[in-house]
């Protein structure tokens, strides 16, 4: 409500430069996910005025809040002119990444500029990015695929839009196709690895009514492919989850019956020579993944790679 009315203010004496309502911010915080009274406050200013005052915010604005108060006003009055500055200042997507994803979603042909800020954000900025691409998945082709191999990361708050990517972009569908890609499959690795911890942020497995099909269809398709320490890890930490916990959303046995199957299919894979010898040459190499495994795998594993 102060910054709607620091706004209101400089909307009221037409003489006033942004630069004087970059001043008058000092110590007035400014929501940067977005507020009800700042948008009240953009809509009754003339929107040529609002979009000028934004601009020079983004621009030259010297701290958090004139920034993001900028992105307020963009995010209401831009026009694809602003896509550019958007984008560079998203990349402090921690700070900004509300604002300017909702200011890129109102513009059109803007879905190439949120694609381009999902690839370059990690952490809270990615979740922002990939949800309004979740939003936008039937607008334009070019979205569904690259949620289907690029949205999750590997960060931890993937938690939060991995069940998302899976419903928006039609995973269970997908991944069933016989000729599915090695991307696809990796990517639906990372999905279903997050699904085993992000209870509480997100859908887990056991929650997840698709999981079934889709891990039948993932595992399907890791026993044609090489092994690489991705697909290792994969493997084993959904296997590890699939000992632990038992899906809630049926009693159904022959369900029960298949989820346990799916524990004994990854774990056959782990179990390949060829996957251990891979597994055992990334640890080697020092990657991160393996060297989880060896130290701190799950304990009702036996996983063989790391028996030494």
């Amino acid at each position: 409500m102060d910054a709607a009315a620091v706004l209101d203010g400089f909307f009221a004496d037409p003489g006033t430069s942004p630069r004087e309502l970059a001043a008058r911010l000092d110590g007035v915080h400014v929501p940067v996910r977005g507020d009800k009274h700042v948008t009240a406050a953009v809509l009754r200013a003339p929107a040529a005025r609002a979009r000028e005052s934004g601009r020079w915010l983004v621009r030259h604005g010297y701290d958090a809040d004139a920034v993001a108060l900028g992105l307020a006003l963009l995010a209401e009055v831009a026009t694809v002119d602003d896509i550019p500055r958007i984008q560079t200042v998203s990349l402090f997507s921690n700070d900004f990444g509300p604002l300017a994803v909702r200011a890129l979603e109102r513009l059109p042909d803007s879905v190439d500029a949120l694609i381009w800020l999902a690839e370059r954000v990690t952490s809270w900025g990615r979740v922002h990015a990939v949800e309004a691409l979740c939003r936008h998945v039937d607008d334009h082709p070019a979205i569904r695929p690259w949620l289907l191999r690029r949205a999750a990361d590997g960060d931890f708050l993937n938690s939060y839009f991995a069940h998302l990517v899976a419903r928006a972009a039609g995973l269970p569908e997908a991944i069933a196709e016989p000729g599915a890609d090695a991307e696809l499959v990796d990517h639906t690795g990372r999905i279903l690895h997050v699904m085993t911890y992000c209870e509480g942020m997100g859908t887990s497995l056991r929650h997840y009514p698709r999981a079934v099909e889709v891990m039948e269809a993932h595992v399907r398709h890791l026993e044609a492919l090489a092994p690489t320490s991705e697909r290792h890890f994969a493997a084993a930490t959904v296997a590890a989850y699939l000992t632990k916990e038992t899906p809630l959303w049926s009693d159904d046995t022959e369900l029960h019956a298949r989820w346990h199957r799916l524990r004994t299919s990854y774990l056959a894979l782990t179990d390949r020579t060829a996957w251990c010898h891979a597994a055992r040459k990334a640890f080697a190499a020092g990657d991160s993944r393996m060297t989880w495994l060896a130290n701190h795998g799950p304990s009702e594993l036996n996983l063989r790679a790391f028996a030494d």
